[in-house]
């Protein structure tokens, strides 16, 4: 057991009887929405977990500790803490724990921390990826190499819709990472369902999922699985109006200089302000809907693992 991780009692007791569990991020709470709407959306996701078989696992960093699992109180403090609390990707995790200090686990460490935990599945809106110009910048999400190496299965509405979606795909088959379409054969495009481009595989029932995904495991290959998920047809928004509201936030953010892991919590903000928070409002409704799908694929893989 890794000696700076803590797993809650809940979740410890689940992957000890061997039910199933889905691992939650937390800078979604921290960075992706303003208080209290953080904490109230953080609940209700764990609430929807447990109603579709599953226990749900918050990660954080909290007083240099890896927690596996947050209390109610906990994420109430993530939430009022809000962008005070560092944004941490791969390359913090050490000095965050040795200095004592707070972190909001990105996808790439919210990966990390739940393999160290045992827990496979994994719930979360869009992933990181390839940013809009990064032929120059070289500005590439931390998350794609997450996906590469660590043996956890992402469940998403895509990668998020301000990124490069074709060179995020790229970038995803040439390190091996399998693209799933959960009842489709196109990459969904986060807040729309329809980006043009296609996934590796189209698989229509939670169970065929967690098959794959349990065949990878027993093969011993390395690296986890992106499962995409679009978002519900009600809470889709119009392309045009999506992707023009995204063109301007990319305009403003260049010109105002924002560069590195300041670019993401920026543009969802601004989008949420350009479309008057409609984006925020299917941010929200696609999160639950991976919730719920997570759970149930956790479920059918436990199923198996089990026999």
């Amino acid at each position: 057991m890794n000696r700076y991780l803590d797993i809650s009692p809940e979740v410890q007791e689940a992957l000890r009887n061997g039910n199933p569990v889905v691992a939650l991020e937390s800078t979604i709470i921290s960075h992706g929405m303003p208080y209290p709407r953080n904490v109230e959306t953080a609940l209700n996701v764990e609430s929807i977990i447990r109603e579709n078989g599953a226990v749900p696992a918050t990660i954080a960093i909290i007083g240099g500790r890896l927690k596996c699992g947050l209390t109610p109180d906990q994420i109430e403090y993530f939430g009022k803490k809000g962008r005070a609390i560092a944004k941490a990707s791969r390359r913090d995790i050490a000095a965050l724990c040795a200095r004592g200090e707070d972190g909001a686990t990105t996808v790439t460490t919210t990966m990390m921390i739940a393999h160290m935990a045992g827990v496979r599945f994994f719930a979360t809106g869009g992933i990181g990826g390839v940013h809009r110009g990064a032929e120059t910048t070289m500005d590439i999400s931390a998350d794609l190499e997450e996906l590469a190496n660590t043996p956890v299965t992402v469940i998403c509405a895509g990668a998020k819709a301000i990124l490069d979606l074709g060179l995020t795909l790229e970038y995803l088959e040439t390190h091996g990472v399998p693209v799933i379409g959960y009842g489709t054969s196109e990459l969904p495009a986060f807040y729309s369902r329809h980006s043009g481009l296609s996934v590796d595989y189209r698989m229509d029932t939670p169970a065929e999922i967690a098959a794959a995904f349990f065949a990878q495991r027993e093969m011993g290959l390395k690296g986890g699985m992106l499962v995409t998920n679009p978002i519900p047809e009600e809470y889709a928004m119009d392309d045009g109006v999506i992707n023009g509201a995204i063109d301007q936030a990319v305009a403003e953010s260049v010109e105002q200089g924002i560069k590195g892991k300041e670019t993401t919590p920026f543009l969802l903000a601004r989008v949420a302000e350009l479309t008057g928070g409609d984006s925020l409002d299917s941010n929200i409704q696609l999160v639950y809907n991976n919730a719920r799908l997570a759970s149930r694929i956790a479920g059918e893989y436990q199923k198996l693992e089990n026999e």
